[in-house]
């Protein structure tokens, strides 16, 4: 039986967090030194540093490993990686570390450490570069502009060591699932190619439908729900399990599909980001990523297949895991069914177009939803946390959810 693709870089999976002796020894040390609060963001990535999710990083990057990600997908080292994963420290914060010197990484919220660094640079950084490289905007309005140009002035680079997941386990118990977590579950259930279907929202018949056709042609799916921070006015996390876990229940075969959470928040980098995705399914075990319309986008700030083509453009070799292209995908009132403008003949309007942004403008005013749009049980699960808000949600039509 072949086996599945191996972690990022060809080598075993880099789990970054300690354990046992090691990690009571780190943090007692970590309360001796200097703490630093990271973001929300910075505190994704730590986390999935720590559970081999960045494999094989050792820490935040270098100022050369900025410019060569930026400039060219790779880092010093040659090794492919398309976003920068960056700590920075405002400026007064930086001058009082010395380069060599220990810090310990806090979390944002409640102060606990999460990881200690040990810093071989600082640097400042042309942050205007970084969000035409990595976004191709430098819009304030971008979520993933405005993440980046309120960072610090400095960034800190240096390895870690992580000695928390951040509270991920406690909130999520079985969903939070590491990569090596999720290797075994596949080689238990005897699959070596698997399709990651990346989800920030919950899954409307379209994404069962993409879900579905990636089924039919691998051993299973892994559908991989983003736990960390998102923009406002989007689901959360929780809210999105119940209803992704109702419509697994109802309607996939059990033996075919797994769902699991990971830890980051999102950047909205659209095609970088789609990159970024499969990089780090490949660490989770997956052979494919599902990549639908304006992957992992925001606005009208990128093309519905920009992230088709990026796959197209990047170095070869550089990733294991390949795309699954999916065209459009809505419901055909002719066909009678779902289909994909690869499928179907006919025209806009004989079709339902589905967007998640849609979907939560009918729930948050209250409208009715075609039953072709959502199962009914996904929409219970969503018309009950819509109910419980105590402040309407205006959520506004941009970009390709208008169509």
């Amino acid at each position: 039986m072949p086996g599945l693709v191996s972690p990022h870089g060809g080598g075993r999976l880099k789990p970054l967090m300690l354990d046992g002796d090691a990690l009571a020894a780190e943090r007692t040390r970590a309360r001796a030194l200097p703490q630093r609060r990271v973001t929300s963001r910075e505190k994704g990535d730590l986390v999935m540093l720590g559970i081999g999710g960045f494999t094989p990083l050792d820490g935040f990057m270098t100022h050369a490993d900025w410019q060569g990600v930026c400039d060219g997908y790779r880092m010093a080292n040659g090794l492919f990686w398309p976003i920068p994963i960056t700590l920075s420290a405002d400026r007064a914060v930086a001058d009082g570390i010395k380069t060599g010197a220990e810090v310990a990484l806090a979390d944002p919220d409640d102060g606990s450490v999460l990881a200690t660094m040990r810093v071989t640079e600082k640097y400042a950084i042309d942050k205007a570069h970084e969000c035409m490289s990595v976004f191709r905007t430098t819009d304030a309005e971008h979520p993933g502009v405005k993440m980046v140009m309120e960072q610090g002035e400095v960034n800190l680079a240096g390895p870690v060591k992580v000695v928390s997941d951040g509270g991920f386990n406690a909130l999520y118990g079985d969903l939070f699932m590491t990569p090596a977590q999720t290797r075994a579950a596949f080689e238990k259930l005897g699959w070596s190619k698997v399709a990651a279907f990346q989800t920030r929202n919950p899954m409307h018949r379209s994404h069962e439908y993409l879900a579905k056709v990636a089924i039919e042609t691998c051993d299973g799916v892994l559908i991989h729900s983003l736990l960390g921070n998102l923009k406002p006015g989007d689901i959360p996390a929780d809210v999105r399990a119940k209803a992704i876990g109702v419509l697994i229940e109802r309607y996939f075969r059990q033996d075919t599909v797994i769902h699991a959470g990971y830890p980051l928040d999102m950047r909205y980098a659209g095609p970088r980001e789609a990159l970024l995705h499969a990089l780090f399914r490949q660490n989770y075990g997956c052979s494919h990523l599902i990549v639908g319309r304006d992957h992992a986008g925001v606005g009208s700030y990128y093309g519905p297949f920009d992230a088709h083509r990026i796959f197209d453009e990047m170095p070869k070799g550089a990733l294991e895991t390949q795309p699954l292209k999916i065209d459009w995908t809505f419901w055909c009132y002719q066909c009678g069914g779902m289909a994909s403008a690869r499928t179907c003949p006919h025209d806009d309007a004989d079709r339902l177009l589905v967007s998640g942004t849609k979907l939560r403008k009918w729930l948050s005013e209250g409208s009715a939803v075609p039953a072709e749009f959502s199962r009914p049980e996904v929409l219970e699960v969503l018309r009950a946390y819509y109910a419980g808000l105590e402040e309407k949600v205006e959520v506004k039509l941009v970009g390709h959810s208008v169509r």
